[in-house]
């Protein structure tokens, strides 16, 4: 867990649309601090300090410090909203923590020994990741940046779930405390050749279609068998 990443933030007095877009012109994001017992709070940030941030995947799984003055209060990002066309986030969500209380979030997961794998690497086949992160729960002294899945011994059409993924101690997948172990990632046989055989079937049925089709031309002609044994 990285305890690094640090904002300065602002009180955010006035509300509304037209605020909010008067902030944004100023170099400011709005947010939201909320959680851990207290009432939420409307704040802001420096866009360019919090985007440099931001560009650190570990930012979205770390536990953050806003400090406004002396005041310090830890938290977690909840929620991240982005211009739908333009690289620029437009509001965020930060979450008060407490050292007692478990939370929940999502952390990515990095595959190692993709290029190493038998079913890659002896097989030819191809590495499909079916789920990129995954939500989890724990304290926050146990929150872990990502977590890691070794998939070197994976053959091809093969498959790994939720239940391989090691986890540290303290840590818990939500998905498999309710049950549920969908896969993560696969190894499949090159599209290359699953395309090959799709072309090789549609020229088969193409074949078939125009000796059919011939077969009607040849009966509209009078050539067919049953008209020749009739004269």
């Amino acid at each position: 867990m990285s305890d690094g990443f640090v904002l300065e933030i602002e009180a955010r007095d006035k509300l509304g649309k037209g605020e909010t877009r008067r902030l944004r012109r100023r170099g400011k994001v709005p947010a939201v601090l909320y959680g851990g017992g207290e009432q939420p709070r409307a704040i802001m940030v420096e866009n360019d300090h919090v985007s440099h941030q931001m560009e650190q995947e570990a930012f979205y799984t770390s536990i953050l410090t806003l400090t406004q003055g002396s005041d310090k209060q830890a938290v977690i990002v909840k929620a991240v909203q982005r211009h739908p066309a333009k690289n620029r986030v437009l509001h965020l969500d930060f979450q008060r923590i407490l050292a007692d209380e478990k939370i929940s979030l999502n952390v990515p997961i990095h595959f190692v020994g993709e290029e190493e794998a038998v079913g890659v690497k002896d097989q030819g086949g191809e590495i499909t990741h079916l789920m990129t992160d995954v939500e989890i729960s724990c304290l926050p002294k146990d929150l872990p940046e990502f977590l890691e899945l070794d998939v070197t011994s994976l053959e091809l059409n093969q498959l790994m779930h939720l239940s391989d993924l090691p986890v540290p101690e303290g840590v818990e997948i939500t998905a498999l405390a309710h049950d549920q172990d969908p896969g993560v990632v696969s190894i499949s046989p090159p599209r290359r050749e699953e395309e090959e055989e799709t072309l090789e079937a549609e020229d088969g049925e193409e074949v078939e279609d125009g000796e059919a089709a011939d077969d009607d031309e040849a009966a509209k002609d009078g050539d067919s068998p049953a008209e020749e044994s009739s004269d």
